[in-house]
Parts: C-alpha cells; sequence; structure tokens
C-alpha cells in the first residue's frame, strides 16, 4: 500500500472533468484516499474538460460534489488544494498538449470520457508521448464490439505498454466480489465441492430498481447486454469459475481469469431462443410513483429496441465445468434490487427412507450489496425430527474500507493493475456476447416487456426459477 510521501506519479490528470462519473465517484474517492491518509503527498490532481471555467469556479464544482457525497470536510480540503482546472477539447492534439503540461514525470491519465472519444484521445496521447512509467486509464466500456475493442487495445498500447493500462470494471474492487477468493481458496470445505460433478447450476444476479437517471443518451446504445453483463457479470463468473491461482499477484490472477474468458462459450444460434432473453419495461409503478413506459422517455429511441433487461445462459468447455449453465441477468425498473451470485449445488444421490419431506437444492448465495453469505440447507425440524426444514445460515461481511472507485484511484497511483481488465480478457468478452447482440438486432429473439416495479418478464414453461 502506498504510504505517505511516497509518489508513484506526479499528476493524475482527469479528463472529462465536469461529468457525471467525475463528480459522482471519483472526486469523492479520492477524498475518501485523503481521508484514510492514502492520497499521496505531493501529489497534483488537475482536472480538465470543455467547459471555460477557472480554478476557483472547478473547485466550487468540486466542493458541490463532495458535499453531496458527504466527504470528510478535512479530507475534501486536502484535495481541493491539490486541485487545479484547465479548459481543453481533448479531441484536439493541442488542447491535449496543453493539458499534459510539461515535464519527464510520470503521470496518470484518466479517460473518464465517452467512450467514443476514448481511441481518438489514446491517438493523440501516443503522438504527444508519455513520460515514462505513466499509466493509462480507460472506463468501461472498452469498445462495442469485438472489433473496436481490438482498436481501442492498439491505441491503448501505443500510448504505455499493457501493464500500465488500467481498464477500470469498479465491480472487481467491490469488497464482497473480492471475498469469493477468500471464500474458494481459504476454505478447504468449498474447493473440493466446486466443479460439475456437485455444483448442478450458477445463477449471477443484478437487478435494479433504478430507471434511467439522466443516462438515457449512454443507455440507449448500450443497453443491459452491453452494459451489465459484456463486463460486469462476465468478471463475476471469472472469479467464481477459474483454478486456484499460485498467487493473487495480477499476472497469476489475470492468466487465470482469461483461461476462464477463452472457455466461455455463447449460445449457437439455434439455442438463442431458449437460452436468452431480453425485454424492456413497459408502464408501472416503483414505491407507489407511476413509472412511464422505457420508450417514453427523453432520450431515448424507441425504434432502437433497445433492452433494459438481459438475460444469458453461457457453459464453460473445461473439465471442471463442462455442463454447467453459468445464467448472467441483469434488468432495470425491478421491484427489487438483487445483487447475487447463486452456487447451486446437485441433489442428494438418495434420501433414506423415513426422512420425510423433498429437499429443496442446496445454495450457496454471495451478496454483492448488502455484502452477505448465505447458505441454505436442510436440517431436521424442531418438532418431528424426521421432518426437513429449510435452515438459513447468514454471515454480514464487513466491507472493505475504501469504497470500489477509491480502490481502483489507489491500485492506478500504485501503479497495481491486479484490479483491471487485461486487454485479452476485454476482447474474449465481446467475442461471447457479440454473438448473441447481433441475433438479438436481427429480430429473430422477440423483445418482450414487463411492467415497471415488476419481478421481469414472466417465466416461460421449462424455466428454472430464479
Amino acid at each position: 500500500m502506498l504510504q505517505a510521501g511516497q509518489v508513484t506519479v506526479s499528476r493524475l490528470i482527469v479528463l472529462g472533468a465536469t461529468g457525471d462519473l467525475t463528480r459522482r465517484y471519483l472526486l469523492p474517492g479520492l477524498a475518501r484516499l485523503a481521508a484514510t491518509g492514502r492520497l499521496p503527498d505531493g501529489l497534483d490532481v488537475v482536472a480538465s474538460a470543455v467547459e471555460d471555467l477557472d480554478n476557483d469556479a472547478y473547485r466550487h464544482l468540486a466542493q458541490e460534489a463532495l458535499d453531496a457525497s458527504e466527504a470528510d470536510p478535512v479530507a475534501a480540503r486536502v484535495l481541493l488544494s491539490a486541485l487545479s482546472y484547465v479548459p481543453a477539447d481533448v479531441t484536439r492534439r493541442d488542447d491535449l498538449q496543453e493539458v499534459l503540461g510539461q515535464g519527464d514525470s510520470p503521470v496518470a491519465v484518466y479517460l473518464a470520457l465517452p467512450h467514443a472519444l476514448a481511441a481518438t484521445v489514446c491517438g493523440h496521447l501516443a503522438a504527444i508521448g508519455l513520460p515514462e512509467g505513466s499509466h493509462l486509464v480507460i472506463e468501461k466500456p472498452f469498445g462495442d464490439s469485438l472489433e473496436s475493442a481490438r482498436q481501442l487495445n492498439r491505441a491503448a498500447r501505443a500510448v504505455v505498454p499493457e501493464r500500465d493500462v488500467f481498464r477500470v470494471d469498479h465491480f472487481l474492487a467491490k469488497s464482497t466480489v473480492l471475498n469469493v477468493l477468500g471464500l474458494r481458496f481459504a476454505n478447504r470445505v468449498f474447493e473440493p465441492v466446486w466443479s460439475n460433478r456437485d455444483v448442478e447450476a450458477v445463477d449471477i444476479v443484478f437487478d435494479e430498481t433504478l430507471g434511467l437517471e439522466g443516462r438515457a443518451g449512454y443507455y440507449d446504445r448500450a443497453g443491459a447486454l452491453r452494459d451489465m453483463v459484456q463486463n460486469h457479470l462476465l468478471q463475476v463468473l471469472c472469479l467464481v469459475a477459474m483454478e486456484p491461482p499460485p498467487t493473487l499477484g495480477e499476472t497469476d490472477l489475470r492468466d487465470r481469469k482469461a483461461d476462464v474468458m477463452r472457455s466461455v462459450r455463447p449460445p449457437a444460434p439455434e439455442e438463442m431462443g431458449r437460452l436468452t432473453r431480453r425485454a424492456r419495461w413497459s408502464p408501472g409503478e416503483l414505491d407507489g410513483a407511476p413509472v412511464d413506459a422505457y420508450a417514453e422517455h427523453d432520450g431515448v429511441d424507441p425504434g432502437r429496441g433497445t433492452e433494459t433487461y438481459a438475460e444469458v445462459t453461457f457453459f464453460i468447455d473445461s473439465w471442471r465445468w463442462s455442463g454447467v449453465p453459468f445464467r448472467l441477468r441483469s434488468g432495470k425498473a425491478l421491484s427489487n434490487q438483487r445483487r447475487e451470485a447463486v452456487i447451486q449445488f446437485r441433489p442428494v444421490p438418495h434420501l433414506p427412507t423415513g426422512l420425510r419431506g423433498t429437499p429443496a437444492p442446496s445454495r450457496l448465495r454471495l451478496g454483492f450489496g448488502p455484502d452477505t453469505l448465505h447458505l441454505e440447507i436442510e436440517v431436521n425440524g424442531p418438532g418431528d425430527p424426521f421432518e426437513l426444514e429449510r435452515a438459513v445460515l447468514q454471515q454480514e461481511l464487513a466491507p472493505g474500507d475504501l469504497p470500489a472507485y477509491a480502490q481502483v484511484l489507489e491500485a492506478v497511483l500504485e501503479g497495481d493493475p491486479l484490479l483491471s481488465v487485461r486487454g485479452d480478457e476485454a476482447e474474449e468478452g465481446w467475442r461471447v456476447v457479440e454473438p448473441v447482440l447481433q441475433v438479438w438486432e436481427s429480430g429473430e429473439v422477440p423483445l418482450e416487456e414487463y411492467p415497471a416495479g415488476s419481478s421481469g418478464p414472466q417465466p416461460r414453461p421449462g424455466d428454472r426459477p430464479w
């Protein structure tokens, strides 16, 4: 971990510094580092965006963002004192050069920009040149197709070496997601049953009660499959399914994740109707308030047919997981917020005569917010000792001392890419999802609807319950 006074980069340069990402996550994340003594002494934070502001005006905007996040006031003052602002259109090379300034000390350049601009900005950075040891930080999505991901990777590697490219998927920095590693590899009781011999199915779910929250411009061009499944949920799948790494060093861990991603098999064209679903919300009610249909929101093009609910079942072609369905689901404007991975174990091969009841499969649930661990098992009931009853062993997991984006920023400042997505992983994610997108865009899988505030599309005959 960084110690006070230990600086691996001289400056953190944030491009797109007036945007939602910077205001809601990056500035509060930096303030949290300051509050815990992890913001390095001497680090300059240079903010840049197209708005014509001076330092005082931008610091006022930053103070409002920090107040809204309830940042520690002392930490906020420390951050604001390190903060400066340079107005620029970073799609112009001369403007970007002015933001970068002069000097040969390493810098970290954070592209908090629309993803369509990333390759252009990388081209300018490559032409300008960054000092040796600099880092390039790119927010997901990493492209919008396999080919665009390849192009973005080439552009990024022309700026800095692969190890210095930080592709941010903040889901990897969530404390409970990382707890998957401790649960699996520090407890002998789980690893012997962590395979197709004993696991029947795996569900990875990220259901939200939120709607668009002002993101229609981005979301209507992305949809649930690109926005959540292609990155966040596939990354969780990798952590659940990967082989034990020899160390938690960035090479070992990311090698094992990449092994899984290369083994994921998307549904065949003839399976798409059975193994995938897409839907968008229709008029309904959330928390007692009426909600318009997704297609009626400002900034949405109804003809685009963007899904707000995506469900895909993948299989992993490996010795450990062959035949086990991994079902990934994410939806918006649903009745309940549900964020978890569920490992469902196979039923017992024989129930001794005399035990009464139909035992449900044992399930291990890992909640990603709130952070919880649930183990659902069958036990003898409290009355009749031969009557089976469901029991749930539950543990609340303490969150880490840093929120996800503070963890991401600390890793960037340390130069540790452990929690970032490697280029080959990003490309494999698109390889897995692109066949689904192509079939959906052809209309071969119908776009269903579900009322806002419901649990999603109606179950189909033969579907395994969620």
